[in-house]
């Protein structure tokens, strides 16, 4: 890698924000900070951290609180906490995948996902992105061996913002019998009646062996949860790493989770406002004639294609400089030819924002 590829710690910018997850503004929200405390007081909760593994001294009342209501949200029997999106991936997949199972997987899955299922001891292979010939084919070759299919995807995609052809991929898995695992990190929030995620939208939690849902993203906190029958929740209690020989996380931090997961039902409107602001910069995209640049997303992400790690960084520098803060995504995070600008929409950017974006960019690719 050469030194102008290395990833550098950026600071704290001042630019109108085109660049975070927290795509409803609850990372500052103060309807979240105040109800986060009276949950603590009500509660008599006066620790300000973890004080060890959840199997130890690290569990709470609030924490099963928590996972009941997030249970209870997303339609599901039960619910387990980890301490980010990447622990859940990797506690998951790094254990109930079994040696001599099979691990089909979207070529575009997170890190965290492929970090999961190397770290396991199942077999995997990809399948092109959300291509269902591609998947059909590797789903009735294995099929045929006495083993069980884990077929995985996210929802949203993190780098491009496009979404899985969630119906068509149940339709394969009811059909030859595989289990179906969805990351919902980005659709958590931001799809389904106040934000429950894709999977909902679509009618299909009963279809789907277990879902992953981060709130790192809409909700504006930390950490992230497993959601899945019960059995499925007391093995991975049981044989994930890491949940096991972690720290759990603070109550402070499942106050804020539940104060955050409370706020979707009570303030739609934040959620409202996002697909405004989505509906705006599709059309300005359309109209300025940028098309041929975007990936197609309804999503909060949409990326603008610029190939070359110079050519990407030097349009977002400029941007910066215009006080928009909006950042490259380089290989080799993205293919080689793929790089891009990742534009992060939010409930509180405004429609003049958004289309001082759009004109930018028209005068620097048109």
């Amino acid at each position: 890698m050469t030194s102008k590829a290395l990833r550098t710690l950026g600071g704290v910018t001042s630019g109108v924000d085109f660049s975070s997850n927290d795509y409803l503004g609850f990372a500052s929200s103060e309807n979240i900070f105040n109800r986060t405390s009276v949950l603590l007081r009500e509660r008599g909760i006066r620790e300000n951290g973890a004080t060890g593994s959840r199997l130890l001294s690290g569990n709470s009342d609030l924490h099963t609180e928590t996972e009941a209501y997030i249970a209870k949200f997303h339609n599901t029997p039960a619910a387990l906490l980890f301490n980010s999106g990447y622990n859940a991936n990797i506690g998951f997949f790094s254990s109930v995948p079994q040696r001599g199972d099979i691990v089909l997987y979207d070529a575009l899955c997170h890190a965290s996902i492929r970090d999961g299922i190397g770290m396991g001891n199942a077999k995997a292979f990809k399948f092109q992105h959300n291509d269902l010939e591609s998947l059909t084919k590797l789903v009735e070759k294995y099929c045929q061996e006495n083993c069980d299919v884990y077929v995985v995807t996210e929802a949203v995609f993190s780098m491009d913002g496009d979404q899985a052809p969630l119906r068509e991929i149940v339709t394969i898995c009811k059909k030859y019998e595989c289990h179906f695992v969805v990351d919902e990190a980005h659709a958590l929030g931001i799809f389904g009646e106040y934000g429950r995620g894709l999977v909902q939208e679509l009618g299909i939690e009963d279809d789907v062996f277990a879902r992953v849902v981060t709130f790192g993203k809409a909700l504006g906190c930390h950490g992230a949860a497993i959601l899945g029958s019960e059995t499925l929740i007391s093995y991975l209690i049981n044989f994930s790493r890491s949940f096991i020989y972690t720290t759990g996380p603070s109550p402070h931090s499942v106050a804020t989770i539940l104060a955050a997961y409370q706020e979707l039902p009570t303030n739609p409107k934040h959620k409202q406002k996002l697909h405004i602001n989505i509906a705006i910069l599709q059309l300005d995209i359309k109209l300025k004639g940028l098309s041929s640049y975007f990936i197609p997303s309804s999503s909060a992400i949409h990326c603008c294609v610029i190939p070359g790690n110079k050519e990407v960084k030097d349009i977002s520098e400029k941007l910066m400089e215009l006080g928009l803060d909006v950042r490259p995504i380089m290989a080799p995070t993205v293919p080689s030819g793929s790089e891009r600008l990742r534009i992060c929409l939010h409930s509180y950017n405004t429609e003049v924002q958004i289309k001082e974006l759009v004109s930018h960019l028209v005068s620097f690719l048109l």
